[in-house]
Formats: structure tokens, C-alpha cells, sequence
């Protein structure tokens, strides 16, 4: 099943597809543009990987790393499907990153990779921005690079784990004003979902809840304010983004 959340008419509501783009719980339906998307769920812990793509460490010119590469984020940089994400007017790059996140059902520590995806819940899209100018090297990403308000974007739906057949096997794309500029696949994962699984609850309890962002293929490119970035996964949906600038956001 897909579900997500939206806000409408002073309420908020669990929301699932229709054909006429969005169905609320209590039977009504409303387009996607009448609605605030939120994120699909209340998400606990975030945890982002980098270069966990080969291709991506590859255009990146970074060689390969001896354990995942993961730092955490906090909950004020979520922002829902359709939601405005700044791009700072002092930068000069700031590249969208798609990714599949994966959703913690049960709790899990000092999980084997065998039992791994027994804790897994479901799966959501992601777009994890970054500001190039900002990163002081990769193995210490800073706060100000991945954990900016509204910088990473989920949805627009949460996606059961039973309902999507081959994890291993899903295709990623980004859009930007139409124009195709990145693909991939999960089968090209540097460390996989068990694995990485098994890694984190080796050292930590992962909670109902948590997040895993999966990492980023090769094809990120520089976005401008006004840009609108779409971000599609196999199975999970399309989701919707556009570049805002500091005089939006009140920041002149």
C-alpha cells in the first residue's frame, strides 16, 4: 500500500493515490496542488550515506572507502513532496541527490544481515540536497551542507516493503524542467540495505521510524532557483521539488 500525509483545510490527514491525484482518509479527493504534502511519516533518526554509489565516488574522484561513510541529520530538514527548497544566493553549487530511503518497522540491534530486512518497514523517495561550496572534505560532512531546513525532501508516499518485489533491482531518475539528468539502479549499491543494516545495529539501536538514506548514483548537476526537480524510483512514485531563492524564504 502507498500512504502519505497531507495538510488540508486546517487538518491533517493520512492520503493515499487516486485518480484524480489525492484521496483522503475520510473518502473525499482533492488534486495535488490543493494540498500541503508533509512527509509520509514522523521520522526518527536520520541516517545518510555518502558515495555509496561506485559511479557517483567515481565523478566525485573519491577511491574506495573501507566502511560506509554515514552521518545523521535532523528532523528540521525534512520538507513533503512539492516543498520549496532554498538554494543560498552566496553558493555556486548546489546539486539535488536521489536516493531510496529505507523505513525502520522494528527495533533492531546487533542484527546479522540474514535477519535485516525482517526490520525494514517500507520505503520512501528521497532528494538530499547538497552545497558543494560548503563541504569541507567527505568524510566530514558539515552541518551546513546536509542540514539545512528544507533540504531534504520525502515522499510522496510510503510504500509497504511487502509491495515492492526486488529492492536490489529499482531504477532511479532525475528530472530538472523535464530533462533527464540522472539514472540509476539500486543493484549498484556500494553497501547494501542488510548490510548496512547489520553494520549500524552493530554499534546502535535502530527505532521504529528510522531513516536510511541509501546514497546517490552519478549525474548530480548544479540547480538555480527555479528550477523543478523530480525525482522517480520504480514503484514508489514521483516526487516534486522546486528551487526557491533567499528573497522567498525572506532573506534578502
Amino acid at each position: 500500500m502507498k500512504r502519505g500525509r497531507i495538510a488540508y483545510a486546517g487538518a491533517i490527514y493520512e492520503a493515499y493515490p487516486d485518480a484524480q491525484g489525492v484521496r483522503l482518509a475520510d473518502g473525499r479527493t482533492c488534486r495535488e496542488d490543493e494540498v500541503v504534502w508533509l512527509a509520509p511519516i514522523d521520522t526518527g533518526t536520520i541516517f545518510a550515506l555518502g558515495l555509496n554509489y561506485a559511479e557517483h565516488a567515481k565523478e566525485l574522484q573519491f577511491g574506495k572507502q573501507e566502511e560506509p561513510l554515514v552521518f545523521l541529520k535532523g528532523p528540521g530538514s525534512v520538507v513533503g513532496h512539492r516543498g520549496f527548497t532554498r538554494r543560498p544566493s552566496d553558493v555556486t553549487f548546489m546539486h539535488y541527490e536521489c536516493e531510496l530511503a529505507v523505513v525502520i518497522g522494528r527495533p533492531a540491534r546487533n542484527v546479522p544481515r540474514a535477519d535485516a530486512m525482517q526490520h525494514v518497514a517500507g520505503y520512501m523517495i528521497a532528494n538530499d540536497y547538497a552545497i558543494r561550496d560548503y563541504l569541507e572534505n567527505y568524510y566530514r560532512p558539515n552541518l551546513r551542507v546536509k542540514n539545512r531546513d528544507g533540504g531534504t525532501v520525502l515522499g510522496p508516499w510510503f510504500v509497504d516493503a511487502a509491495d515492492v518485489a526486488d529492492v536490489t533491482q529499482l531504477e532511479l531518475r532525475t528530472y530538472v524542467n523535464g530533462e533527464l539528468r540522472q539514472r540509476g539502479s539500486t543493484c549498484d549499491l556500494v553497501t547494501d540495505i542488510p548490510a548496512l543494516i547489520e553494520y549500524l545495529s552493530g554499534f546502535m539501536t535502530l527505532a521504529p521510524g528510522d531513516v536510511i538514506l541509501t546514497g546517490t548514483p552519478e549525474g548530480v548537476a548544479d540547480v538555480v532557483v527555479g528550477d523543478e526537480v523530480v525525482c522517480e524510483i520504480d514503484g514508489l512514485g514521483r516526487l516534486v521539488n522546486t528551487i526557491a531563492s533567499d528573497a522567498d524564504f525572506g532573506r534578502v
